[in-house]
């Protein structure tokens, strides 16, 4: 759904990043709590527009680190459970844990899905504990922690909406996973639903909209639309993987490895191997040693007047950077390295040598083939 972002840091081992649209999400949290919450409430009408920024800002602050809660609860439970998580990201809509596969039993599924939820209404449980421990008060801790009780518990709410690929559209398929032993087809039944229930949210928010409620109703079809779209989203990544699983990188690799020279130009680079070949990836080597990987992205980075001058040495990624794969590895876990790193491409290594590079284009052609042929 989400990828890239900016490192804040690593939690028990995950990295997390800050999407760009979680920037937006933040200021627009604060100014709501500054400009309206705190000012409509008869006990804070005495603090200062400072206060309330300040006061703002710290509870929408406190609000992601809820979010990021929530999230960590996710993470951490499918650590628990043998799979890889790599890493967590926090976006306008609140957050993501990315994992690297799937839930290998509908158990699993469900601990997964149903801990963040949980996790959830836990904090917003504390939260409203410390309020009704300091509500005689007109502190700020006060109207935090009213406000993040509320929140969490309708964030924990809000999440087990039966919309997959949200957590309660993951109870469900875990559910459905149970009674007919199919992933794929308990997908889909939960990707059905989800997208059902973002069209209502569509609808629903259309409704709103012709009512007069502008606002409300345009957050309401966003919300829908997104839902929609990651219900699709997430059934065609499991039916890729599906029809991926099993087969192996050397079935699709290309073996035509030509490796470029660390000493050549960028311009010779670009003239004379990337646009006579239509390739977007060159092995890097000296004196027969592999030294690392030079990519269209690795050009496109470096201001063309010093493409004569710079050499592919100076602008490659290092081979002990660059992720790599095996000829045996199995191409669902290849697509979905692909897809968590962000690369169209990834080195085939054996026995310390670069036998060849599988690309994004390379497994998209083996599905569609499949497709063609009705395999």
């Amino acid at each position: 759904m989400v990828s890239g972002g900016i490192p804040i840091g690593r939690f028990f081992g995950i990295t997390v990043r800050l999407h760009w649209s979680w920037f937006i999400m933040f200021g627009l949290i604060t100014w709501i709590l500054a400009s309206q919450y705190f000012t409509g409430v008869e006990e804070y009408e005495d603090w200062s527009v400072a206060t309330r920024w300040i006061v703002g800002a710290v509870t929408s602050i406190l609000f992601f680190a809820s979010v990021l809660a929530h999230e960590l609860a996710h993470s951490l439970m499918a650590k628990a459970t043998g799979l890889n998580v790599s890493g967590i990201t926090l976006f306008i809509f609140g957050g993501v844990s990315q994992l690297t596969e799937e839930p290998r039993s509908p158990g699993t599924e469900f601990r997964l899905a149903i801990v963040g939820p949980l996790t959830s209404l836990v904090i917003g449980g504390a939260c409203w504990g410390i309020f009704f421990a300091t509500r005689d008060s007109v502190s700020p801790v006060a109207g935090i922690a009213f406000w993040l009780g509320y929140i969490n518990i309708v964030l924990a709410g809000f999440n087990m909406i039966p919309g997959f690929p949200m957590d309660g559209g993951r109870v469900l398929r875990s559910i459905v996973w149970w009674r007919s032993r199919n992933l794929r087809s308990s997908t889909r039944i939960a990707s059905l639903i989800g997208r059902g229930v973002g069209y209502l949210f569509i609808f629903g928010g259309l409704a709103l909209i012709f009512a007069g409620f502008w606002s409300n109703g345009l957050w309401l079809a966003l919300i829908g639309w997104i839902l929609e779209n990651a219900a699709v989203g997430s059934y065609r990544q499991i039916a890729i993987q599906d029809i991926l699983q099993g087969h192996k990188v050397h079935e699709v690799m290309n073996r035509d490895c030509q490796a470029v020279p660390a000493s050549l130009t960028v311009e010779q680079l670009v003239n004379d191997h990337f646009l006579t070949s239509g390739r977007r990836c060159f092995p890097v080597v000296d004196f027969g040693r592999v030294l690392g990987l030079v990519t269209v992205h690795n050009v496109r980075i470096v201001d063309r007047k010093y493409w004569p001058v710079r050499s592919v040495r100076e602008i490659m990624t290092p081979i002990d950077k660059v992720k790599q794969v095996r000829p045996d590895d199995d191409l669902s876990s290849v697509m979905s390295l692909l897809t968590d790193e962000d690369v169209n491409q990834l080195p085939v290594v054996q026995d310390h040598n670069i036998v060849g590079m599988v690309a994004r284009d390379n497994l998209l052609s083996f599905i569609h083939l499949r497709g063609e042929l009705g395999v």
